[in-house]
Parts: C-alpha cells; sequence; structure tokens
C-alpha cells in the first residue's frame, strides 16, 4: 500500500515521513522524524473512491512496548478528512493506523503531520474551551509546565459541534464527487441486482407518500422496482396518487386491493409482483437514503450467498430533521428475540421470503418481526450482513398513518406469540419482559445441576462474608458447593469465617499460597470443582435477589451458550458491568457503566439479554466441559488482567456463543480486594497483558460485532 505521509510545519520544507507495511495496517516512525514530545495536528484523508463503511484506528507506540495503546478519539472535519491535535508523549516511536472493519481494506488517500507553534494551539483552544485554555496559559505563566499542558490538552479536545446533525454533516454526508463515482462504479457493473422494493399502502398522507417515492426515485443505484399494494385506500387521492406514479416511471407497478386486508396481506400481494432476486421493504411514511441501495448492491455483489441484509437507521420529522439514530450490532439471535432491532433497512432474497409463504395475517404490529424470527431461526449467521450505515429514515411526525400506531396493544400481544412459537420449539417459554419487550425463559434440566462457584480471595472477610451470606441464604437455587480459593490470608477474622463454615459441606476451602494469579487461582477452583457448572465469582460480589444464579444456569446449560455474565451494579446502584465491549481504550470495556440500573440503556440494552463478545470474570457462568475444552484461563501471561476478556474470546473461537442477562442481577464492591492499578509494578503488569491482548487479539479487538463502528471507542456508553 502506498499512501504518502508528510511532515509539514516548524521552520524547514515539508518532508515526506517513511511508511510501512504492518500485519495489520499501517506504522508511522516519529521517534526517527524527531517528533517526541512534539505538540501535532495528524490529518488523514479518506479515499474518496473507497467504501464509506470502512473505518480507521489511530494508535500511539511509546516506551518499550510493542503494541500500541489506547486509541486516538480522531475529529471528523466532513468531506472525508479526520483530525488528531496533542501532545506526542515523550517516548514515543511509531503511529499506528489500522482498519476497523474485517475484510475492508483501509481506504486511506494522504497522512500529515503538522507541527503546532505554542501562539496557534492557544488561539486553537480559544476557540474550543476559552476558560481551559485561559487556565492552561496561567499555569504556564507561573512555570508550571505540565498542569499547563493538561488544561490544554483539556480545551483542545473539547467539541465546538456535537450531536447527531453535526455528524451527519462531518461523517455520513455524500458529495457530489461521491455521487459521481457511485454511479461511474455501478455503471460498470455487468450484473447489477435487481431490487424489488415492497411498499404496502393504506390512506397515507400524500405528500409522505410522495415523499417516499421521491427517496426511491433519488436513489444513485437505478436497477430497482417499486411494487406498490394500495390496501383499499379510502382516500380517493391516494388511487390516483399511485397510478399516476406507475404512469410516469416504468419502474413502478401497482396493484389495489378490492378490500382491506392490512398489512400482511398487503405486503404479500406486493411481494407477488417482484421480479427481483432481492426484495426490500419499505413503509408509505418512509424515506431511504440516496445511497441505500447501492450499499446493499455492493454488498450483494461482494456476496452473492447472502439471505438477510439491514442496515442502522434513524427517525425523520415533519420538517427533514433526522433524530434517534439507532447503530445496530452484527446479527444478534437472542437480542432478535426480545425486540426487533433489525428493523430497517431489511432485504431478504425473495424466494426465501417466498419459501417462509411471505408475511403471516394474524401478526399485524409485528409482521415484520415474526417473519425475521422465522428466516433466521435456522439461517446461518454467515447469510446474514449488517451495513454499518444510516440507510433508512423512519417517519415520526404527525399524518404518516402508520399501521403499528394503531394497534400498539395488538402489535405487542403479536411479538409476543411470535417469540413464543419460537420458545416453544426450544422447550422455553416466552414472556412480556420490561418496558413491553419479550424475555424468553429457559427451564433447568432436572434434578437441576450442581454448581461450583470458584472465590478467590485473600483476607477481607467483611467482603467474603457478604458474599456467602448471599450464596447459601439469599439465593434459591437448590445445588450449590462453594470453592473459596484462599491466596495467603493472614487476618483472624478470615480463618474465624473458615470455621464458620467448618461443618458445612457445601464450602471447600482450598489453600493456593503464593503470588497473587488470579488465573490460576480460578484454574485451582475449578480442578476442584464437582460440579457440571462453574460460576467464578469475586469475593466482593452482594446477592440482593433471590433467581440469579437460576437465570445464569438455564443460559449456561444450553448446548450452544459458552458462557453467561451478569448485571453488576455498583453499591450506588449504577451499572459496573453490562457485558463488554472489545476495542475501548484498546482491549475492552464494561457496556454502560456507570448509567443508573433503572436505565433502559441504548435502546434497552440493558433490559434484553443479548450476545456478547465477553464478559466479567466478576460472575462467570459456564459448562466445566466448555471450559476444559478451551484450556481455561491463561496463568502464565495474563495473571490479573484480562484473562476473563482472552476466555471469552477463546470460547467464541472454538464456537460457542457468549449472552450477558439483565435477569441476573448483583452488587458488585470493584476492587474492594485487590486495589486499584496504582503501583509502577502493577501499571507494568498491566501494560503487559494490554500488549498480550493486543498481539493474540488485535483483529477481534479492532471490530467488536456486538457494537458498531461509528461509535466511541473511548468508552462503551454507545455515543457518537
Amino acid at each position: 500500500m502506498s499512501i504518502p505521509a508528510i511532515l509539514s510545519g516548524g521552520l524547514g520544507p515539508a518532508r515526506a515521513l517513511p511508511v510501512r507495511s504492518i500485519a495489520d495496517g499501517l506504522g508511522l516512525d516519529l521517534a526517527a522524524a524527531g517528533l517526541a514530545g512534539a505538540w501535532v495536528t495528524i490529518l488523514l484523508t479518506d479515499d474518496p473512491g473507497a467504501a464509506r463503511n470502512a473505518r480507521i484506528l489511530m494508535s500511539l507506540v511509546a516506551g518499550t512496548m510493542e503494541r500500541p495503546g489506547p486509541p486516538l478519539a480522531e475529529e471528523a472535519l466532513g468531506g472525508g478528512l479526520f483530525a488528531w491535535t496533542g501532545r506526542l508523549p515523550e517516548d514515543v516511536r511509531e503511529l499506528r493506523i489500522a482498519g476497523l472493519v474485517p475484510g475492508r481494506p483501509m481506504s486511506l488517500a494522504r497522512i500529515e503531520i503538522r507541527l503546532r507553534g505554542r501562539p496557534a494551539l492557544v488561539a486553537r483552544g480559544l476557540a474550543r474551551d476559552p476558560s481551559l485554555t485561559i487556565r492552561a496559559v496561567y499555569w504556564r505563566s507561573l512555570g508550571k509546565r505540565v498542569r499547563g499542558r493538561a488544561f490544554l490538552d483539556r480545551a483542545l479536545r473539547h467539541r465546538r459541534e456535537s450531536g447527531y446533525n453535526s455528524w451527519i454533516r462531518r461523517s455520513a454526508s455524500l458529495s457530489d464527487a461521491d455521487r459521481t463515482r457511485i454511479r461511474t462504479e455501478v455503471a460498470a457493473w455487468p450484473d447489477a441486482p435487481l431490487i424489488s422494493v415492497l411498499m404496502p399502502v393504506h390512506d397515507p398522507a400524500p405528500r409522505v407518500l410522495r415523499a417516499a417515492v421521491r427517496s426511491l426515485q433519488a436513489q444513485l443505484y437505478p436497477n430497482w422496482e417499486l411494487c406498490i399494494c394500495d390496501d383499499a385506500s379510502r382516500d380517493a387521492r391516494i388511487v390516483r396518487l399511485t397510478d399516476r406514479l406507475a404512469a410516469q416511471d416504468p419502474r413502478i407497478r401497482v396493484v389495489h386491493r378490492p378490500e382491506n386486508g392490512h398489512i400482511a396481506r398487503a405486503t404479500n400481494d406486493a411481494l407477488a409482483l417482484a421480479r427481483g432476486p432481492y426484495v426490500a421493504f419499505l413503509d408509505h411514511d418512509d424515506a431511504l437514503a440516496e445511497q441505500a441501495l447501492y450499499e446493499v448492491a455492493r454488498t450483494i455483489r461482494d456476496d452473492p450467498g447472502l439471505v438477510l441484509i439491514y442496515s442502522d437507521e434513524d427517525k425523520i420529522e415533519g420538517r427533514g430533521r433526522r433524530f434517534e439514530p439507532h447503530f445496530k450490532s452484527g446479527f444478534d439471535r437472542e437480542l432478535l428475540y426480545g425486540q426487533n432491532y433489525i428493523n430497517h433497512l431489511t432485504v431478504i432474497r425473495t424466494e426465501a421470503v417466498r419459501s417462509l409463504g411471505g408475511l403471516r395475517p394474524g401478526f399485524e404490529g409485528s409482521q415484520d418481526h415474526d417473519l425475521l424470527l422465522r428466516l433466521t431461526e435456522t439461517l446461518d449467521p454467515a447469510r446474514i450482513r449488517h451495513i454499518p450505515m444510516v440507510l433508512y429514515h423512519w417517519r415520526a411526525a404527525g399524518g404518516s398513518g402508520t399501521f403499528s400506531d394503531r394497534a400498539l396493544a395488538r402489535a405487542e400481544a403479536a411479538r409476543l406469540q411470535a417469540v413464543s412459537e419460537v420458545a416453544e420449539r426450544r422447550g422455553a417459554r416466552a414472556e412480556r419482559g420490561l418496558f413491553g419487550f419479550t424475555r424468553i425463559v429457559h427451564p433447568l434440566p432436572h434434578p437441576a445441576p450442581r454448581v461450583s462457584v470458584i472465590i478467590p480471595t485473600r483476607d477481607r472477610a467483611e467482603l467474603l462474608r457478604v458474599t456467602l451470606d448471599g450464596l447459601f441464604g439469599a439465593t434459591d437455587y437448590p445445588n450449590i458447593e462453594v470453592i473459596v480459593v484462599d491466596n495467603d490470608s493472614r487476618e483472624p477474622e478470615t480463618e474465624a469465617l473458615f470455621a464458620r463454615y467448618r461443618d458445612d459441606a457445601r464450602l471447600v476451602v482450598v489453600r493456593a499460597p503464593g503470588p497473587f494469579n488470579f488465573s490460576d487461582l480460578s484454574n485451582r477452583g475449578a480442578a476442584a470443582a464437582t460440579g457440571p457448572v462453574l460460576l467464578f465469582l469475586n469475593n466482593d460480589i452482594e446477592v440482593i435477589e433471590p433467581g440469579w444464579l437460576t437465570e445464569m444456569v438455564s443460559q449456561a446449560v444450553r448446548p450452544e451458550i459458552g458462557a453467561v455474565g451478569a448485571k453488576l451494579l455498583y453499591p450506588d446502584g449504577t451499572i459496573q458491568h453490562g457485558g463488554v465491549v472489545l476495542g475501548i481504550g484498546g482491549v475492552a470495556g464494561h457496556s454502560h457503566l456507570g448509567v443508573p440500573d433503572a436505565d433502559p440503556g441504548y435502546f434497552a440494552r440493558m433490559v434484553l439479554v443479548q450476545e456478547v463478545s465477553a464478559v466479567t470474570g466478576a460472575c462467570l457462568a459456564m459448562r466445566s466441559e466448555v471450559f476444559r475444552a478451551v484450556g481455561g484461563f491463561d496463568a502464565e501471561t495474563l495473571k490479573v488482567a484480562f484473562n476473563d476478556i482472552d476466555l471469552c474470546l477463546k470460547i467464541r473461537q472454538a464456537g460457542y456463543r457468549i449472552l450477558w442477562t439483565p435477569f441476573a442481577k448483583l452488587v458488585h464492591h470493584e476492587s474492594k480486594s485487590r486495589g486499584p492499578e496504582d503501583t509502577p509494578e502493577k501499571r507494568a503488569r498491566f501494560q503487559a497483558e494490554t500488549a498480550v491482548m493486543q498481539e493474540r487479539w488485535g483483529a477481534q479487538l479492532r471490530a467488536d460485532p456486538y457494537y458498531n463502528i461509528n461509535l466511541s471507542r473511548i468508552s462503551a456508553h454507545y455515543r457518537l
């Protein structure tokens, strides 16, 4: 890959920087360029001819470590230009640039590093955050250079504009050059697939119907047909409008139903008109992004075996303002049971829809959800593709006349019935969950399998006592053994606690002296376990609900599930663990950290069972056979940090799925027993373990399939 990299600014002329190819991207030697400790702006120019759903990740290599540190928070400037301004570390060695999307080549056209002088930095800071910049100048004038740098760095990080509209303008708007490129590319395709767009129509406001059709006619991809079924509209203007549209555009065909059959029958009649190998679903009041069908067609050409394709979406109001974007995950079977997160834009192979009999009458309001549940029940996830781009605008204004708005209660009942049918085929049951979403309850085997609870500990008896009391006295699961792996406890209170349970056969104490090694302690506990289900539990976990373990075990014993994590709260009632998102801060971070427990989370993520890439080892359930098959925790190179993430990634690599459930909820007094990473030795160990994870799992860490590449890599709060 030949990409020009330029160093500019300073007193001398601009000069080229050497770019080397590395296993997962590009590297620029910053130390040889004399940039250690320099204030710079790094500018990346995206190739306008590249796929717009490719993304990049910048990070720095510093000190003696071979792997890069946390990702840099670059800012989109619009027109494919991204920038980061800040001070490079004194021991910086290299800038690393990697692609985020597996299988997509990086799309950079140019890299520029600009040296920044103090006056320019102060001016930039004043434009972004005057208060912080003034404080930076004040401390610098007193000779407090480090403090001044810190305030200036914070000022430069301040975004002048934020919010979804700014993101659209800077990161998701097409230029005229983009439109020309797309049209030229499509014109050269010898096999552009015909996409049949299905639109059931029933008494919308004429203006919104015209807007929906205009969004289709404005597509940069021309090889489509619109199949309209008018479901006996009572408004004569709608009948005339649909006929006129068909007369004006040969790509539009209309059929009129003699009587109202509701959305499922109307969609099926539109489906009967379809001639293309794929059908897309468009409501009569919504709109498509102008590149929507191009992105779909390009995805089909990249992988002709796909059956289901879906995209991100947002809402649009009467004046055209876009809001409430939904940046979705890759295919998540469990999340789909709880809600139709796939929703719009949905494109399905035509023969697959027809083989299922189309949409089912009687499921109005949740007919799309029912179709997706039936379609994906036996479908290989490899034949499902998520396009991480907002390609569909769901109209939220009045006058749209949507079917689901008229019968919300009926739609909810239909959804529950659709999920119940799937659940019953698996020996489970579906029930109404929080906020009207659906929960599938899986039965425990009979008799309930023994759960071996493995708790590494060193003193802190006041914490361990709460954990044991919760397990033995506040948990309704009938078959528990607890294995406390004691790592050199010395306090008399700890021995007194062990003595209290001396005659209780449910508690076993395994002595494990030596330096603290969480992985080794956990492996020793697993070796002593007699139950077919293992539960790894920190010694600072507090039980607050009796049914938590029943929920975890009922999920963990499912043959396709490799591990299960719980919803953990801080003592103040905010979320400590909502699942793990890969790539946050360089390796991984907890989802929805610090969000109140009552908050449903990003599109109800915190009230729904879902698949995740990893869960915390503070409360992790799995079958012992799975634990043995993947080799347990890595006690050699991941003694303290990231051993749970590594274990989960090994489990997924072995073909199992990992679940997080909000229906197992506990309190986690995090790091009360081990303490924070606040000594040079602990920091060095943490850096070494970070390097191990990046070396071992670099590609997976860059693109968590259950997150979205448009969302922040700095924290897992589902923000742009």
